[in-house]
């Protein structure tokens, strides 16, 4: 039998105001159709939403934060728990680990954060509109990365265990409300749902190439292509900066030998212009090829793990409404 455990709704909302004081937990709220991470209190806790994809916020914010001083001794806070990531966010996380906790350069400030929080992910009981992350391979419930996967079904949540992490986690709270393990009829329950959103996004996303083939078709685009999808392009760096797994950062001196890090976009307008206004990737289509090369093509060569973890994050956000997954269509045929 797998790992699961169940308790009330009513319990788990218990649960969650009685260890309040001892970590700083975010979740999504719903509010009309926006759903976003907030910080739990005793008046909004009974309010959190469960098995919905994408909370508007990525992940990473909690990681790395838009704006870091590097230098300056944070004060210790709380331990944090973040409740209701989908796997894309959470399978975004493997290139960021790759990145910031590479044995030779780790890098503190990620770590320190990464150390310092529970992943409660949940499965996504149903889809948006531009979900694919079934065409790269990532299903839409957790396994791996996360903690605890949370699912919510009818009066009860159940939580699978994931990690060492997560089952402390859980032995901490036993004596806080009435838990047992999940009935394995549940857990069939549970695990249809789930397979009927595999199949649903997989449905949807017919014709679009995985990620590998992706790769391929990307590497051998002419210019045409992308003159032709960055003409509506405003240089905005929605695509960026709302993706799970882009990172790039600017690292900016201050006096008094301070170091803060700052999250950049490859699509600003000013990304890599350096002193005399020499800028190695200059005009707008050549950025714009610039993002999809390093997300498709170079990330692939340095990293195991995947630089798009099909949210579609990126085609929901663009100003200029640019859907990455017509051009691989469009590349494909």
């Amino acid at each position: 039998m797998k790992n699961y455990y169940s308790l009330l709704i009513s319990d788990w909302n218990a649960v969650i105001k009685k260890i309040l004081p001892n970590y700083s937990i975010y979740a999504p709220i719903k509010e009309n159709d926006s759903l976003d991470y907030e910080l739990i209190d005793l008046e909004n806790s009974s309010n959190i939403s469960y098995n919905l994809p994408k909370p508007t916020t990525p992940l990473k914010t909690f990681f790395l934060p838009i704006k870091e001083n590097l230098t300056t001794k944070l004060k210790s806070e709380n331990k944090r728990i973040i409740i209701g990531s989908p796997n894309c966010d959470i399978q975004g996380l493997n290139i960021l680990d790759e990145i910031y906790l590479d044995k030779n350069y780790i890098d503190t400030a990620y770590k320190e954060k990464r150390d310092n929080t529970i992943l409660i992910s949940t499965a996504c009981f149903n889809t948006q509109e531009h979900c694919h992350c079934m065409t790269y391979g990532i299903h839409p419930f957790p396994k791996k990365i996360a903690d605890i996967s949370l699912s919510k079904v009818d009066t009860r949540i159940h939580l699978e265990v994931l990690s060492e992490k997560g089952e402390k986690f859980i032995t901490s709270i036993k004596d806080l409300a009435t838990i047992s393990e999940s009935p394995e009829s549940e857990i069939k329950d549970i695990e249809l749902k789930q397979s009927k959103i595999e199949n649903e996004i997989i449905s949807k996303n017919t014709g679009l190439p995985d990620y590998k083939k992706t790769g391929k078709i990307v590497s051998k685009a002419k210019d045409e292509i992308w003159k032709k999808y960055s003409s509506t392009c405003v240089s905005c760096g929605a695509c960026a900066t709302i993706c799970p797994t882009c990172t790039c950062f600017l690292l900016i001196d201050k006096p008094n030998f301070e170091k803060i890090r700052q999250l950049d976009a490859c699509q600003y307008p000013g990304f890599e212009r350096v002193a005399g206004g020499e800028d190695a990737l200059g005009e707008l289509p050549k950025k714009f090829k610039n993002r999809y090369f390093c997300k498709y093509v170079w990330k692939p060569q340095k990293f195991k793990s995947l630089a798009c973890t099909g949210c579609g994050r990126c085609i929901e956000a663009c100003i200029g409404k640019i859907n990455k997954n017509e051009i691989f269509r469009e590349l494909a045929n």
